[in-house]
């Protein structure tokens, strides 16, 4: 199995016109995603790769049948209104490779998302793959370098760094192990899915028999991630790696959501929740893989 996207998963590009969401739509048909339409207000009518595009998500679902997920290659500025036309379409998980949207955009988007059960994996997600089955986004960036550095396998993937979300996988494959799901969760300081989200999702897949984290400082991801961990909602061994632990409190680092300020965030603080939650801790991302394999006993 996977989490939130299979081979038989149907997927909308909004914004398949522009240069972003033509490159990426390439991506993910050469990867074997089910792509079905794209959308662009206007240019109704067109194709891209072969795809029909199309004015309104619920004209393309009215040609082309119902979707599970939409992909948004769409300006900053118009971003809440191509998540709410995708929510008021019935689709029920959106991905949002956006970055640096008004806060309270995301917060309007998320309650809506929230109030219709719908998931968001963003603003600012890379996106996500489940290796051999589909992509949305551009986790893997190529068909070719995504084949090589994603395998199928046991364990579930979930980075906070876009930069490093190829990191844990190929760790993971030079181990002789391999990846039910990865994803970026995004960059921005208010996200729709967050750790403690997947982690809820992965308890519950087959497939996935553990998950490494690549964390960062900042935030409270982690903790929340542990506070999950702790009351018993995600039960599989859990391996955790917090990068940027030698940066001052104040100092940005990698992203805006990255921030360490009054004693929230910090790596210290992070370590001592998950561990206390009995996850484990790495020092590197090297060590991942070879505590995985000890944990699953391989």
């Amino acid at each position: 199995m996977s989490i939130l996207l299979d081979e038989n998963t149907k997927v909308i590009v909004q914004g398949m016109t522009g240069r972003e969401g033509s490159l990426r739509t390439a991506f993910m048909k050469g990867y074997g995603t089910k792509v079905v339409a794209g959308v662009t207000p206007g240019r109704g009518g067109q194709e891209v790769h072969g795809i029909p595009v199309y004015d309104t998500i619920k004209e393309a679902i009215k040609h082309e049948g119902m979707v599970d997920s939409s992909v948004t290659f769409i300006p900053g500025p118009g971003l809440k209104s191509a998540v709410y036309e995708a929510i008021d379409a019935g689709i029920k998980f959106i991905v949002s490779p956006v970055e640096r949207i008004p806060v309270h955009d995301v917060i309007d988007m998320v309650n809506y998302a929230l109030k219709n059960e719908v998931k968001i994996l963003g603003p600012g997600s890379l996106g996500i793959i489940s290796p051999g089955k589909a992509a949305i986004g551009w986790l893997g960036g190529s068909v070719d370098w995504a084949q090589t550095l994603f395998e199928p396998g046991p364990v579930g993937v979930i980075s906070r760094s876009g930069g490093q979300s190829g990191t844990v996988p190929w760790a993971l494959k030079v181990a002789g192990l391999g990846i039910s799901t990865a994803m970026h969760i995004g960059t921005e300081p208010v996200l729709g899915l967050g750790m403690a989200d997947v982690l809820k999702m992965f308890e519950t897949d087959e497939q996935t028999k553990a998950v490494a984290i690549f964390g960062e400082i900042g935030g409270t991801q982690e903790e929340e991630a542990a506070e999950t961990v702790a009351s018993g909602q995600f039960t599989k061994p859990l391996v955790v790696f917090i990068a940027g632990a030698w940066a001052p409190e104040g100092m940005r680092f990698s992203h805006a959501s990255s921030i360490v300020e009054r004693g929230r965030g910090t790596a210290q603080g992070k370590i001592n929740a998950l561990t206390e939650a009995k996850a484990h801790v790495v020092d590197s991302p090297e060590e991942i893989a070879p505590k995985i394999k000890e944990l699953i006993n391989l």
